[in-house]
């Protein structure tokens, strides 16, 4: 069976839209776009559209390629000063002449809607109260949406990078899974996968988790959007197939991509009522 991830983030975004209409100041987020990515291009203009829907205030400021990293330095600093603004999320990849990692350092750690900053990663991973990375966070939901209960379960992470392995990881351990990551080095990765009960897969390559792979009655979670030869939209499993194993799947596109946004609105509110001190 399908997750239908627009549905749930829906149902996320009308609930947040209900809060912010009993504020009397709006969240505030600001997406920063640095040169002509085209996917990047979309995942903000989705942004934005998000924005408008729950009622938040928002400030999307493109930049050419060219852009310094000291000036986009200096745009983080007056961003982080700026009362209207309580979410920052500079959009990724950054060209290749911008130090990524100095980049999301400078975020104001309290307005760091993505949660990449090191300090909200490692309260992550000593368990204390932080940012959540908005798909990790989207992909507990999904999972939550099913009714299955995590708890006691084998769960299988494909995959080990800091935006979604390693969180998604933390937080599927913190509810008490027990969490096995599998990566390009991992030895006889299908006998790992047939073990689990949950499957993440989150690496990249296009239906590369297959119904061989899967066993009777494992939730999939497929992260993956990978854009094919024929233009279409592929994910990390081959979804046609792994369906008839799987008890819950997400397709792509409509499963997770929804939900990543989702949570960033659910994440800008928390931001607000931190700043705002709000209870």
């Amino acid at each position: 069976m399908d997750i239908d991830g627009r549905k749930l983030s829906k149902k996320i975004k009308d609930q947040i839209k209900i809060k912010v209409e009993k504020l009397e100041k709006k969240p505030g987020l600001a997406v920063v776009l640095v040169g002509e990515n085209s996917a990047s291009q979309v995942y903000v203009r989705n942004k934005e559209r998000a924005c408008q829907k729950v009622g938040y205030y928002s400030r999307k400021i493109n930049l050419p390629v060219e852009t310094t990293q000291e000036e986009l330095l200096n745009l983080i600093e007056e961003l982080n000063n700026d009362e209207l603004i309580h979410g920052i999320l500079v959009q990724l990849p950054l060209p290749n002449h911008i130090d990524s990692e100095k980049i999301i350092l400078t975020i104001d750690p309290k307005k760091d809607v993505d949660g990449f900053h090191a300090l909200n990663m490692g309260n992550l991973l000593i368990g204390k109260k932080t940012i959540i990375p908005c798909t990790p966070k989207g992909i507990i939901e999904l999972i939550k949406s099913t009714g299955i209960e995590i708890s006691g379960k084998n769960a299988v992470v494909i995959g080990r990078s800091n935006i979604v392995g390693k969180p998604i990881s933390l937080l599927l351990m913190k509810n008490n899974a027990t969490i096995t990551i599998c990566h390009s080095k991992t030895l006889d990765l299908k006998k790992h996968c047939l073990n689990a009960d949950i499957i993440v897969a989150a690496i990249g390559k296009p239906n590369f988790v297959t119904e061989d792979m899967v066993k009777k009655g494992c939730v999939v979670i497929d992260v993956g959007i990978n854009r094919l030869d024929d233009g279409s939209l592929s994910g990390d499993v081959d979804y046609i197939n792994v369906k008839n194993n799987s008890s819950y799947i997400t397709p792509v596109p409509g499963g997770v991509g929804p939900m990543t946004i989702a949570m960033l609105m659910q994440n800008t509110l928390e931001c607000y009522k931190e700043i705002e001190k709000l209870e």
